[in-house]
């Protein structure tokens, strides 16, 4: 039947309409990136750089180019502060940063010197929040409000560290709530996989701090993409666009723009996914650690690098196509395959070892005696032994699921490399989301049922926790991460630390998180749990390696803590590890970023 026969009259409005309907946008904004940071960013704006998972590298490395070493006094705002983020305070552009996490992190969290230096010395002032919390003052700008309730932060030395923008409200039944203040940003910084020429993005999850940035930013976002794409090609994908186009300001085609880290596809086949330059993160870690390395590293990756496409051609195809590969969802199996020889298959054990045993057979205990569903796993040692309490009841169909803060839920750990945001667990997940529901929903909610477990700087004898920074010393460690959202959130919590005096001080001077809900620590010497009822540690478990007997070992242990420890009525010594609990850690770990030194 023909067409006019079909619609009559309305024949010529209809197949308008129809045109309309696939017409593709006439707006353009697309732009060089230089141009854009020259248009965009000005000296003293407050920039956010957006962690919808894909970090805006590229935007980042350009920001310093035009602004190296001309002091143009930028307040930053980011989830963290990792990797190649450190020139921003090295090169002088920025005096100030509101995040949750200021150091190394890949594979294994830990100072910086650069960011310890410029703290230690008063030009950088650094306000510390948590990953909950730093999302919900985003949400808050992005929905037009001046406060947004949290869970986070009560009990913390953030609570009064931040009492400008966190107030505590009682409620009609008595109980008290935080309230964050909205957070906006002048301009915000987005990189995704792509967006047409008017501006409308597309991300794929997990979203970890979700996109509340570009729509609390005063004005507007600069968005880097891999790709620019048709708009009828968004409309395929329509349920992965996150930013309207009426807030972006530019759109800058850098490919591979989140360079050193990685970014999936999630089976977009459009899309070619690349993994972490993990070589390039440690080159850049280890030239951390002196003025003249980092001095000479930033003029070759920065300063006689002057636009991102010499930057891509100096990292070279052959590094490109390497990282492709390496996406791959099966690639741990030979990069574990090339790491077997280096792995010790000695049933010698060293006292990280032991730890990361026992605390993964600690955390299954409790997932039995206690019903808990989930693992909301941090970073540090507490990882690998997260995942090994996992696979035991994974073995036989256990219920328990693993989750990471930036919005992995469900997930298979691969062996090969142990960093808590492994790229290759992605494919994994049963479900991806964001922060607000893993740590706002999954863990802090009445309907959670999670156990954390956590690393720790300094845990003292109530089971505070201090990540973030030692006053006295004028130190600086590295921030809350999500450490006091889990604390308190999760039914209970159990930490892992180093036994010195330093690590355990009778009193933390900076409480990351407070340790009501800490109810188990273990050590590299034994584990020190709460009694029901108590508000203190005491010793319930040593280790074979310490002594061969409770007095000797109460002796010993006591006398590498940093209070008057007591020991539990019955005082437990743990088997050692298998040789079969040996092995899980171990290729969890193969080149022993928290194993340490192989046993002798």
């Amino acid at each position: 039947m023909r067409f006019e026969d079909l619609f009559g009259a309305f024949s010529e409005r209809v197949a308008e309409a129809l045109a309309i309907a696939e017409r593709e946008t006439s707006e353009d904004k697309v732009k060089d990136l230089r141009r854009a940071v020259e248009e965009l960013v000005r000296p003293g704006m407050h920039l956010h750089l957006g962690h919808a998972y894909m970090r805006p590298n590229a935007a980042l490395y350009e920001i310093c180019r035009r602004f190296w070493g001309k002091d143009p006094g930028f307040t930053v705002s980011s989830l963290g502060f990792i990797a190649n983020m450190v020139l921003l305070v090295y090169g002088g552009l920025a005096s100030r940063l509101i995040t949750t996490f200021c150091g190394d992190s890949y594979p294994f969290p830990g100072p910086n010197r650069v960011y310890q230096e410029a703290y230690r010395e008063g030009r950088l002032e650094i306000e510390n929040w948590t990953v909950l919390t730093l999302p919900q003052r985003l949400m808050a700008g992005a929905m037009g409000v001046e406060w947004m309730p949290t869970h986070s932060l009560l009990g913390s030395s953030m609570e009064e560290e931040n009492a400008g923008d966190f107030r505590v409200v009682e409620l009609p039944d008595g109980s008290r709530v935080g309230m964050v203040r909205a957070l906006r940003p002048d301009l915000t910084l987005i990189h995704a996989w792509a967006a047409d020429r008017a501006g409308n993005v597309l991300l794929t999850p997990p979203y970890a701090e979700n996109v509340f940035a570009a729509f609390a930013a005063r004005e507007g976002v600069l968005v880097t993409v891999e790709q620019v794409v048709p708009t009828s090609f968004l409309r395929r994908y329509s349920h992965f666009v996150r930013i309207p186009g009426y807030l972006v300001r530019a759109v800058c085609p850098a490919p591979m723009g989140v360079h050193p880290s990685g970014a999936s596809n999630q089976g977009i086949k459009e899309f070619e996914p690349y993994a972490e330059d993990e070589e390039f993160m440690l080159e850049l870690r280890e030239a951390c650690r002196s003025e003249e390395s980092l001095r000479n590293w930033v003029r070759e990756w920065l300063l006689e690098v002057d636009s991102h496409e010499r930057y891509l051609a100096k990292l070279g195809h052959e590094r490109i196509w390497y990282l492709k590969g390496r996406a791959a969802g099966d690639s741990w199996v030979s990069e574990l395959a090339d790491r077997i020889p280096s792995i010790p298959a000695t049933e010698e054990y060293t006292p990280v070892e032991m730890m990361v045993v026992e605390a993964a057979r600690m955390i299954r205990r409790r997932v039995r005696e206690a019903g808990y569903r989930t693992i909301l796993a941090g970073i540090g040692a507490s990882n690998p032994a997260a995942w090994k309490a996992w696979y035991d009841p994974r073995r036989e169909d256990g219920p328990v699921e693993l989750m990471a803060e930036v919005g992995f839920y469900g997930y298979t750990p691969r062996p090969a490399d142990p960093f808590i945001f492994n790229f290759r667990n992605i494919p994994t997940c049963t479900m991806l989301t964001d922060i607000t529901t893993v740590l706002g929903s999954m863990v802090g909610a009445a309907s959670g049922r999670a156990i954390g477990a956590l690393g720790a700087g300094q845990v003292d004898r109530f089971g505070n926790i201090n990540s973030t920074k030692i006053p006295e010393l004028g130190l600086f460690l590295v921030g809350s991460g999500g450490a006091c959202d889990v604390a308190l959130g999760a039914g209970e919590v159990l930490v892992t630390v180093a036994m010195d005096k330093m690590r355990t001080p009778e009193r933390v001077s900076y409480i990351t998180a407070p340790g009501e809900r800490v109810r188990t620590v273990v050590t590299t010497e034994g584990v020190l749990e709460k009694p029901p009822g108590e508000e203190e540690l005491v010793l319930t478990t040593f280790f074979p390696h310490v002594a061969a007997d409770g007095r000797e070992a109460l002796q010993a242990i006591a006398s590498r803590c940093g209070w008057d420890l007591r020991a539990a009525p019955s005082l437990r010594r743990a088997q050692p590890p298998s040789r079969e609990e040996l092995y899980d850690v171990r290729i969890f770990d193969p080149r022993r970023y928290f194993l340490g030194e192989p046993p002798a």
